[in-house]
């Protein structure tokens, strides 16, 4: 079976691209969560980058 990359349905805060990314990983979302606010608060880019990933990311189906 072929892993792919979706929104989180379950693990969802905002748009469920922090939940998505853990379970692909197969990591706890807050792990991703905490550094999705480092990577914005060293780079600034992080708000852009998670509106982009929430605008590209399909939805998972369940």
């Amino acid at each position: 079976m072929k892993k792919r990359l979706y929104k989180s349905a379950v693990n969802k805060k905002l748009c469920g691209v922090c939940g998505g990314i853990a379970e692909y990983f197969d990591l706890d979302p807050t792990i991703i969560r905490l550094a999705w606010v480092v990577f914005t608060l060293l780079g600034g880019s992080g708000i852009i980058a998670y509106i982009i990933a929430a605008l590209v990311m399909p939805s998972e189906n369940i």
